[in-house]
């Protein structure tokens, strides 16, 4: 018996053991913290994982069996014409609007089929960061200057932080581009246009059944008023008693205004005409359109016997045609497709059955650790308008445009600790927004809505920019699973690339704008 492993072990259980004996129950911040947790889970388990996260994972899983790594190689590998590999990985977040949790599936594919380590980062950077949608939405709700230094930052920061990655890693992808050179031509299974059309197809599906509702409305007053307007933010129960609409007027007598109308005066709300709205209300219908796109390619491309794949789909259009398609509801549906999806792939034996398998190995990787991420982050930071352990009057006294606040409410003020803190301010400002905003998750478009509570409350417009410049991309949760796949160093790496970057870019702006 090794006497130091065991010695190992009796010191974890004894780190266990006190901390279950100290463990502040009672306390009301710390037994918030618990409920947010729960809370925050509850809704990324909702919100994210059967729509968003499933989905990317038959996507990965599929990039792994049906791309032939030579195709990889060729336009994201370590020895792919860099123009062509740097340009197809920083644009990809305007065609995927998905979080820093959804894009792993589909960074661990690619990286897993050889794509460079540039080009991979730069993709995994840009995928939840160059969302057109939010940045849309920045512009208009937070500002042009913010919602165009956004734009022009994310697309920036995907190439240069790739560009980094591999020079810092290059003695590396230069091995891994002589192994490359090495392979084999793989055999082509089907054509290019094939696939094409296959992957198309999926990410339809990812694409529409995540579609958001417009955030423009027609709003009628109790008094007969009316006007157009943005929500800047919305109540979570509008039929609680001092429930109100924060909006931003788009047109009437206040156009430009942002104003806070109580919920209980509001007659009416309905979505302004536009492609957006129409393609909202109709979300479901394009969703099922993809749907049976993707279930005659099963049957005439993976050879997957046509009464299965009826079999497979009969439930969840049933279920579809019965029960309303909002709220909840839409869930049920969509799980028994994906219930009878993982049937009749599981159970072939051709490359159908290789695809579900490659799935499966994704998400056995990284959904554990996407859920204690998410645990952590809402027990550490909670969700919008709601508290976790760390205290939000805290996190807005460090970001505002001066010191003046901090040194109101610690009383640190005078000296030369005030001279010293008044000279690193707008580094530290930008640091600490780059910082929390790395370790925060945000949902995609929920970064929008933080921040115009933050700058209501003092927040800088160039911390303001540093937090949008890497909380969409980077999270806890996303942090482990990234280590998971490519390493402990290089995530260190990567999350610091990030991070210093934000930083200096913020303080730039700050000092502009």
């Amino acid at each position: 018996m090794s006497w130091k492993s065991e010695w190992k072990k009796l010191a974890l259980i004894a780190v266990i053991f006190l901390a279950f004996f100290w463990l502040p129950i009672g306390w009301g911040r710390f037994d918030n913290a618990v409920m947010e947790s729960l809370h925050l889970t509850k809704w990324y388990a909702r919100e994210h994982v059967l729509l968003c996260l499933v989905p990317a994972f038959f996507i990965a899983g599929a990039i792994g069996v049906f791309i032939s790594q030579a195709s990889v190689m060729k336009y994201l590998g370590a020895k792919a014409n860099k123009v062509l590999a740097y340009g197809v990985a920083s644009v990809s977040g305007s065609i995927l609007a998905v979080c820093s949790c959804t894009v792993l599936p589909l960074f661990a594919g690619i990286w897993r089929m050889g794509a460079g380590l540039g080009p991979a980062t730069a993709f995994l950077y840009s995928g939840p960061a160059i969302n057109v949608l939010a940045i849309i939405l920045t512009a208009r709700i937070l500002g042009l200057e913010l919602g165009i230094a956004r734009a022009v930052g994310a697309i920036s920061f995907s190439v240069v932080i790739g560009l980094i990655m591999h020079l810092i890693y290059r003695k590396e992808e230069l091995a891994k581009a002589d192994e490359q050179l090495t392979m084999p031509e793989p055999e082509v299974r089907r054509p290019l246009w094939q696939n094409t059309l296959f992957f198309a197809v999926m990410i339809g599906i990812l694409v529409f059944a995540n579609w958001g509702a417009p955030n423009e409305f027609a709003f009628k007053l109790n008094d007969g008023r009316q006007f157009n307007a943005a929500v800047v933010k919305a109540p979570e129960n509008p039929a609680a008693e001092g429930a109100f609409y924060s909006l931003k007027v788009i047109t009437g007598a206040s156009e430009g205004a942002q104003v806070s109308v109580p919920a209980a005066a509001i007659a009416s709300k309905t979505p302004t005409p536009g492609t957006w709205t129409t393609l909202w209300q109709n979300k479901w219908l394009v969703t099922a359109g993809f749907a049976l796109a993707f279930s005659l390619i099963l049957v005439f491309w993976f050879g997957i016997r046509w009464w299965k794949v009826a079999l497979a789909a009969l439930p969840a259009v049933v279920l579809a045609l019965v029960l309303p398609m909002q709220g909840i509801m839409v869930m049920i549906p969509f799980a028994a497709a994906v219930v009878g999806l993982s049937a009749i792939t599981s159970t072939h034996e051709g490359e159908a059955g290789e695809w579900f398998a490659s799935t499966w190995t994704f998400a056995k990787q990284i959904l554990p650790l996407l859920f204690f991420g998410v645990l952590v982050a809402g027990f550490l930071l909670g969700r919008v308008d709601h508290e976790g352990i760390i205290p939000s009057k805290y996190i807005e006294m460090l970001v505002g445009d001066s010191p003046n606040t901090l040194f109101a409410i610690t009383g640190w003020g005078g000296g030369g600790f005030e001279s010293f803190v008044r000279v690193i301010w707008l580094f530290w400002t930008n640091f600490f927004s780059s910082v929390f905003g790395a370790f925060m998750y945000f949902a995609t478009l929920t970064e929008v809505p933080i921040l115009q509570g933050l700058i209501g409350s003092g927040m800088g417009k160039g911390p303001a920019l540093a937090l949008l410049l890497a909380g969409p991309a980077l999270s806890l949760p996303s942090m482990l699973v990234i280590r998971s796949i490519m390493g402990t160093q290089k995530t260190v790496v990567f999350t610091s690339l990030v991070v210093v970057m934000s930083t200096i870019t913020g303080m730039i702006f700050g000092a502009l704008a």
